[in-house]
């Protein structure tokens, strides 16, 4: 077997992304999404010095994409990963190879278990990215609401508030995060601690191009939680649900995402995504119960 070269795309040859014949790629990742790649100039979303090929014999044999939005300067996660047939050790070459440690996110059908080419497919790149050194943190749920579903009623238990103190944010989400089911949160505190799981989530708000953090209060005046309507580079989102530990139990997650999605949907939005961690029964009966259909999974590797 010859030589491997692994090396970034440049402009001038990113169409050789597009040359690798794998069947597969087309059951996962953001071909799930109806995304083909393309660089900005091609009027796409990525970059070629973050794309890179496995080339045998000048043909290639793997590919992988990092992501970012356009004012990024270094890639956000890794959500294109594809691998010709019996090439798995190319493509856990390129990852080790490549210059960029982020998560891997890939993305699947929402019943990706049950296509056993689709399943086959999902299971090559989680070998490669374990194999490469990353682990699974979290199988998470993405869910896409659209004005043809109809808006879940508001039940009026709450008032809510614009909020943008980011000092007043990061102590709701350390009172959020005290106790939680969410896996990334969860891995932060273990790390590090529960101020750096407030701010790792303060820092994304500030990355969407724009958000609008809602606290929720009853009419006696105390914190129930959050809601975060958010422009995401793909659209616009439900970017975050959170109620503090007291004042579980009453069902506020669901008059949070309510109130999200009236909030989106009064200012002309007509489809809004969302997503949840796979063990998060609570949250996940919510979406349900507002309406909004799992649409993708996406496994995170870190």
């Amino acid at each position: 077997m010859t030589d491997l070269v692994i090396r970034a795309l440049t402009e001038r040859d990113a169409h050789l992304f597009n040359t690798l014949a794998d069947p597969g790629s087309a059951l996962v990742g953001r071909a799930v999404m109806g995304i083909r790649y393309a660089t900005y100039a091609e009027g796409g979303d990525y970059r070629p010095e973050w794309t890179y090929v496995a080339l045998r014999d000048d043909k290639v044999v793997a590919r992988a994409a990092w992501w970012g939005a356009p004012e990024d300067t270094e890639p956000v996660n890794i959500n294109w990963l594809d691998i010709a047939e019996g090439e798995l050790a190319a493509g856990i070459e390129l990852l080790r190879t490549a210059p960029f440690d982020t998560e891997y996110e890939l993305i699947l059908p929402a019943a990706w278990k049950d296509e056993p080419a689709t399943r086959a497919a999902a299971e090559l790149r989680i070998a490669a990215a374990e194999a490469a050194g990353k682990r699974q943190l979290v199988e998470r749920l993405r869910y896409t609401w659209t004005a043809d579903l109809g808006l879940p009623e508001r039940p009026g238990r709450l008032e809510f508030r614009g909020e943008d103190d980011d000092e007043v944010l990061l102590d709701v989400l350390r009172r959020i995060h005290s106790d939680t089911l969410d896996a990334h949160a969860r891995r932060a505190i273990a790390e590090h601690d529960l101020d750096k799981a407030a701010q790792e989530d303060l820092d994304y708000f500030r990355w969407y191009p724009e958000a609008w953090p809602q606290l929720a209060y009853t009419p006696e005046g105390d914190l129930v939680g959050m809601h975060l309507p958010c422009r995401v580079p793909s659209g616009y989102a439900a970017g975050f649900i959170g109620v503090v530990p007291e004042q579980r139990g009453h069902g506020y997650a669901f008059d949070l995402l309510a109130e999200c999605t009236h909030f989106l949907a009064e200012r002309g939005v007509e489809r809004i995504v969302a997503a949840t961690d796979e063990g998060n029964f609570p949250m996940a009966a919510n979406f349900a119960k507002a309406g909004y259909p799992v649409t993708e999974k996406r496994i995170d590797f870190v």
